[in-house]
Protein backbone atom coordinates (compact mmCIF):
# COMPACT_ATOMS: atom_id res chain seq x y z
CA UNK A 1 0.00 0.00 0.00
CA UNK A 2 1.42 3.93 -0.29
CA UNK A 3 2.64 5.37 2.40
CA UNK A 4 -0.40 7.86 2.37
CA UNK A 5 -2.69 4.87 3.67
CA UNK A 6 0.04 4.36 6.99
CA UNK A 7 -2.06 4.81 10.14
CA UNK A 8 0.06 7.88 12.24
CA UNK A 9 2.37 6.40 14.95
CA UNK A 10 2.74 3.06 13.08
CA UNK A 11 5.90 1.51 11.94
CA UNK A 12 6.16 0.22 8.46
CA UNK A 13 9.14 -0.63 6.59
CA UNK A 14 9.57 0.20 2.54
CA UNK A 15 8.94 -1.96 -0.12
CA UNK A 16 9.59 0.00 -3.00
CA UNK A 17 9.85 3.53 -4.30
CA UNK A 18 7.86 4.14 -7.72
CA UNK A 19 7.98 6.63 -9.99
CA UNK A 20 10.68 8.62 -12.33
CA UNK A 21 14.27 8.12 -12.03
CA UNK A 22 14.49 11.61 -10.58
CA UNK A 23 12.41 11.06 -8.00
CA UNK A 24 13.31 7.45 -6.72
CA UNK A 25 16.90 9.26 -6.27
CA UNK A 26 15.62 11.86 -4.64
CA UNK A 27 13.46 9.93 -1.93
CA UNK A 28 16.49 7.63 -1.51
CA UNK A 29 19.10 10.60 -0.52
CA UNK A 30 15.97 11.40 1.70
CA UNK A 31 16.64 7.84 3.53
CA UNK A 32 13.60 5.95 2.05
CA UNK A 33 15.27 2.72 0.25
CA UNK A 34 13.46 -0.40 0.51
CA UNK A 35 14.05 -2.29 4.05
CA UNK A 36 14.18 0.83 5.35
CA UNK A 37 11.97 1.13 8.76
CA UNK A 38 9.09 4.42 8.32
CA UNK A 39 6.72 5.69 10.46
CA UNK A 40 4.09 8.14 9.87
CA UNK A 41 4.69 10.92 12.25
CA UNK A 42 1.43 13.29 11.39
CA UNK A 43 -0.93 14.01 8.47
CA UNK A 44 -2.09 17.45 7.48
CA UNK A 45 -3.93 18.27 4.64
CA UNK A 46 -3.10 15.25 2.86
CA UNK A 47 0.91 15.64 3.15
CA UNK A 48 2.52 13.60 5.79
CA UNK A 49 6.04 13.92 8.03
CA UNK A 50 7.29 11.08 7.95
CA UNK A 51 10.29 9.61 10.65
CA UNK A 52 12.93 7.67 8.80
CA UNK A 53 16.57 7.14 10.03
CA UNK A 54 16.01 8.88 12.93
CA UNK A 55 14.81 12.69 11.24
CA UNK A 56 11.74 13.64 10.57
CA UNK A 57 11.01 14.55 6.67
CA UNK A 58 7.55 16.64 5.61
CA UNK A 59 6.93 15.62 1.88
CA UNK A 60 3.72 15.99 -0.14
CA UNK A 61 1.05 14.11 -1.14
CA UNK A 62 2.08 12.93 -4.43
CA UNK A 63 5.82 11.76 -3.42
CA UNK A 64 4.50 10.24 -0.62
CA UNK A 65 2.07 8.11 -2.95
CA UNK A 66 5.09 7.13 -4.62
CA UNK A 67 6.39 5.12 -1.40
CA UNK A 68 4.80 1.30 -1.00
CA UNK A 69 5.01 -0.11 2.33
Amino acid sequence: MPLTMAKTGEQNSVKKIGGKEETRKFLENLGFVPGSSVTVVAEIAGDVIVGVKESRVAINRDMASKIMV
